[in-house]
């Protein structure tokens, strides 16, 4: 079983940034693919980014360019670093892992950025 523990959301003004981080337990994380998605009020819970065990990494059409996705294997962690933040990015932030078929979620940090 591997837990997932997000930080680092919060209230930020429209322009600012702000970077979450996602902590794994085990033993697991340098071969987990890992993710964040999003849910915004009302609407279905969307990909944000994800980062492969080689470190290559996608992003959603919508935060290419703000947002970057990096992982330190050492430290079993998975950080997206978020700038020029807008409103529509406000969301509750997910952190997602992929190993094997088993599919692991974190509790979610809040992303609210203010007009």
């Amino acid at each position: 079983q591997v837990q997932l523990v997000e930080s680092g959301g919060g209230l930020v003004q429209a322009g600012g940034s702000l970077r979450l981080s996602c902590v794994a337990s085990g033993s697991t994380f340098s071969v987990m693919v890992m993710g964040w998605y999003r849910q915004a009020p009302g609407k279905q819970r969307e990909l944000v980014a994800t980062i492969r065990i080689s470190g290559s990494t996608d992003y959603a059409d919508s935060v290419k360019g703000r947002f970057t996705i990096s992982r330190d294997n050492a430290e079993n962690t998975v950080y997206l670093q978020m700038n020029s933040l807008k409103p529509e990015d406000t969301a509750v932030y997910y952190c997602n892992a992929v190993y094997g078929v088993r599919n692991y979620w974190g509790q979610g940090t809040p992303v609210t950025v203010s007009s």
